[in-house]
């Protein structure tokens, strides 16, 4: 089956280039069949760094399965940030750097969990919907039935490290604002608790591999880019540096533990030109 008209218009609004075009359509199309087959209801995952089109490759696939007959939706894990408001609690009890959202430890994985336990127990869910720019939630969605509920985020899939891999700092924000690795030791132990239980039931796990981490920068610098000229509003250079400092360790890991993990894994050039390895 060839993937719908809607499906085909919603990425061709993305301007790819035609070769760009043409690989992103075998990817959706070598995944749409066996996720089309699976039974249900079920909930899979799209796990990937800043930048890769984890976004962007849920909602045509989300596109393309309701064409053929799924009740199909997805959710990004920033969806489930906790509040500024709790954030900041973690901050003043934990550590500072919890009042920054991204990490495991900022979002609340407990209504996550229960959300994918309705799913696959074919019960409604009213999925969440944060506002970044807000910095804040905003209403859940209405509460539908699903059949696929495709979640997308930048940590699905890993886990924990041991404690001799938490003790070296990856970066100069650990050196400086984690010198007794209490914040990284905390970000772990969630890894190991509500998020490892709820990163089980996303199956399959879908990995967008980017060729480094060098590419993950650049390319979030480009989306960061993008929101100045939508928005006339962002982060600076130096700001975006920090906030890619957040991330890396977790990036970084993905490349050792997801290889084995991923059920498919969609290797990204530095063209950022899709194929799915086999």
């Amino acid at each position: 089956m060839p993937l719908s008209t809607d499906t085909l218009q919603q990425l061709s609004k993305l301007a790819l280039a035609e070769p760009a075009s043409a690989a992103y359509q075998q990817v959706l199309l070598s995944l749409a069949l066996p996720l089309t087959a699976m039974s249900k209801p079920t909930v899979i995952g799209i796990s990937g760094a800043q930048g890769t089109g984890k976004s962007t490759l849920a909602a045509l696939l989300a596109t393309e399965l309701q064409y053929r007959g799924i009740r199909c939706t997805s959710v990004s894990l920033d969806d489930y940030y906790l509040p500024k408001t709790g954030r900041a609690a973690l901050a003043e009890q934990v550590h500072p750097l919890l009042a920054q959202r991204g990490v495991p430890g900022t979002h609340d994985i407990h209504k996550a969990l229960a959300d994918v336990q309705q799913v696959m127990a074919g019960q409604p869910v009213a999925l969440p919907v944060f506002d970044k720019a807000l910095d804040e939630r905003r209403p859940d969605r209405p509460a539908v039935t699903l059949d696929l509920l495709l979640v997308e985020g930048w940590c699905l899939g890993l886990q924990a490290q041991s404690a001799a891999e938490l003790v070296r700092p990856v970066n100069t924000l650990e050196v400086a604002e984690d010198p007794q690795a209490h914040w990284r030791k905390y970000v772990n132990q969630q890894l190991a608790g509500a998020y490892h239980d709820y990163f089980c039931l996303l199956k399959p796990l879908i990995w967008l591999k980017a060729p480094d981490w060098q590419s993950i920068c650049r390319w979030r610098q480009r989306q960061e880019q993008q929101l100045w000229q939508q928005r006339g509003a962002g982060m600076s250079d130096a700001q975006l540096q920090r906030f890619m400092l957040f991330f890396q360790r977790l990036t970084e890991l993905s490349y050792q533990q997801l290889p084995a993990r991923a059920n498919y894994t969609v290797v990204l050039d530095v063209l950022q030109q899709p194929y799915l390895r086999s």
